[in-house]
C-alpha cells in the first residue's frame, strides 16, 4: 500500500513539474510561455489528498488524469521535436498515476482491510 501511495505521489508531482516546465520553458506553444500553463492547476486539486493517502481522492483523481493522458497522446502524435517527447513523458506519468491510484483505491477498500 505504501509503495502504491509513493508511486502515485511521485508520478503526480513529476507530472506537475513536467507540465510547468513544458509550457513555460522547454517547448511552449508561444515563445516566452503561454496560457496553456494553466492546465497544471487542476493537478493541484488532488495533490494533498494523494499525499495524505485519502481513499476518496484516489477514487476520483484517476478520472481527472485521463484528460492529461489524452492530451499527451494527441500532442505526441501531432507535435514534433521536444514537445512530442514531453507529451510521451506526460502519457507515461499519467498512466503510472492512473494504475497506481486505481490499485491503491481497490486495495484500501474497507472490505479488503478487514481481511
Amino acid at each position: 500500500m505504501k509503495a502504491l501511495q509513493a508511486v502515485s505521489s511521485a508520478s503526480l508531482i513529476l507530472l506537475i513539474f513536467v507540465s510547468l516546465a513544458w509550457e513555460l520553458w522547454l517547448a511552449p506553444i508561444r515563445p516566452g510561455g503561454s496560457w496553456l500553463v494553466l492546465k497544471t492547476l487542476p493537478l493541484l486539486l488532488p495533490l494533498m489528498g494523494i499525499l495524505k493517502g485519502r481513499r476518496y481522492t484516489y477514487q476520483w483523481a484517476p478520472m481527472l488524469i485521463l484528460v492529461y493522458f489524452t492530451e499527451g497522446v494527441v500532442r505526441a502524435w501531432s507535435d514534433t521535436g521536444l514537445s512530442a517527447w514531453l507529451a510521451g513523458v506526460e502519457v507515461v506519468l499519467s498512466g503510472v498515476f492512473f494504475f497506481a491510484s486505481i490499485y491503491y483505491a481497490r486495495l484500501s477498500a474497507p472490505s479488503r482491510m478487514a481481511r
